[in-house]
């Protein structure tokens, strides 16, 4: 597992956030960024996720949201699972690219792509 600080880690993800385009920023204003060890057994079981998951969009995409979703008290999430990154890097290097990837990878879900497109783009 690569050593990095809860706070190196932090950085990383917001370095992943500042490399978006200013002009994505305010479909974003909605969209809460979490850091967590790894999905628990209550995210497992309700979106049946496999524990060993690098990050998630739990939401709404833009372009399924209507007028009612504008009331909602909720901001969608993306949760990034730290010590799941952790594991499946080999070096520091390694593990600042896949972070900045998952955390594009998940926004771009945010934004309605698919597994295929994100791939395409080469988040995945």
């Amino acid at each position: 597992m690569i050593p990095i600080s809860d706070a190196e880690f932090d950085q990383a993800v917001e370095e992943a956030l500042e490399s978006i385009p200013d002009e994505f920023e305010p479909y974003l204003d909605n969209v809460l960024i979490e850091v967590r060890p790894q999905p628990d057994r209550t995210l497992m079981k309700t979106r049946k996720v496999p524990r060993n998951l690098l990050g998630l969009y739990v939401g709404v995409p833009l372009e399924e949201q209507g007028p009612e979703h504008l009331r909602t008290a909720l901001p969608d999430r993306i949760l990034i699972f730290r010590d799941n990154l952790r594991r499946v890097c080999r070096s520091r290097a390694d593990l600042i690219e896949q972070i900045r990837v998952t955390v594009l990878h998940e926004i771009g879900h945010h934004f309605g792509l698919d597994e295929d497109q994100l791939e395409e783009l080469g988040y995945s």
